[in-house]
């Protein structure tokens, strides 16, 4: 019996579902996950859901001694010649430079199944949309052109609300909503009405991810770290190398810029282990479980204040 049949969840309409990976320590939190995340989870027996964890976690304490190594040293393979104008394209791109500006890259080939995930859980309504719009058997341009997608692209709507003098509320149906950068501009370079001489502005900048799918390369592994969704997508498509950025980074202290914090908290685990978490297992039925999740949103508020004081002038 899979771990996704153990657990009969009520059903909901506002739902998606998502697989999670079960049997993966710490214990506290699966169970905070399906307690606070999933539609009812409070009313699932804690004592039946440690269960199901115990029974995954004996079966990836089995996979650490048939499978151990199996994610060390994956080959990366060049992309081929026919992608390399589009690899130009991606590499002389502005957003592309500002978001992997610390480390080496390079556009590479990697096989899905052998990166390190650290990502538990996978909506599987997101992926069936990007499966949907996939052909059925997709040339390698199409490949590139959903991993490294450059140029416009159409972001989801972006509800403003202001809900007080010096707050300001925004909310997008999508999670890669984000705070990207605070940036300091002069009067010269807005286009703004305001009561009197501009000097100066101060700007909160939000909006989404650069949306391109990327490995980080330290210790002899391959990290998956941007583009979850469209990986597990494309491997259940039946998709087994993708053409992605790769990180190359050359010790821990640089997980700093590039990583997220359970990767930079826990670099053993995802490192180290003998066999750590991997793509393959959101489709291994001894891991996957799914959980059927209520729909969210996300929201970012920004509250500014201003201090005005009169100072000496020497």
């Amino acid at each position: 019996m899979s771990v996704a049949e153990v657990i009969p969840f009520p059903i909901v309409k506002e739902h998606d579902d998502h697989v999670f990976l079960a049997g993966r320590p710490p214990v506290g939190e699966f169970l905070g996950f399906v307690k606070s995340m999933a539609v009812d989870g409070q009313s699932v027996s804690q004592r039946h859901l440690v269960d199901v964890w115990r029974t995954a976690n004996d079966h990836l304490r089995r996979l650490e001694k048939t499978e151990a190594g199996a994610a060390d040293r994956p080959k990366v393979l060049p992309v081929p010649e026919e992608l390399h104008a589009d690899c130009r394209r991606v590499l002389s791109d502005s957003v592309f430079r500002r978001a992997f500006q610390y480390v080496p890259t390079e556009i590479a080939m990697v096989e899905l199944d052998r990166l390190v995930v650290y990502q538990k859980h996978i909506d599987l309504a997101h992926a069936a949309k990007i499966r949907a719009a996939l052909p059925a058997k997709p040339t390698l341009k199409e490949i590139f052109g959903l991993c490294l997608p450059i140029g416009e692209r159409q972001n989801p709507p972006v509800r403003l609300m202001q809900t007080a003098p010096n707050n300001y509320t925004f909310v997008s149906p999508s999670d890669d909503f984000r705070f990207l950068q605070a940036e300091v501009l002069r009067g010269e370079q807005v286009n703004i009405e305001a009561i009197g001489p501009v000097t100066g502005v101060l700007g909160i900048v939000l909006g989404y991810g650069s949306n391109l799918l990327n490995v980080l390369a330290l210790e002899g592994r391959l990290v998956l770290g941007n583009g979850s969704h469209r990986a597990y997508a494309l491997r259940e498509h039946g998709v087994t190398h993708v053409p992605c950025i790769m990180q190359k980074l050359t010790r821990r202290e640089e997980l700093e810029l590039v990583a997220t914090t359970d990767l930079q908290q826990h670099p053993d685990h995802f490192l180290r282990s003998a066999r750590p978490p991997m793509l393959k297992d959101y489709f291994d039925p001894a891991l996957r479980m799914i959980v059927p999740v209520a729909r969210k949103n996300r929201m970012v508020r920004v509250s500014f204040g201003i201090e005005t004081i009169d100072v000496p002038a020497q």
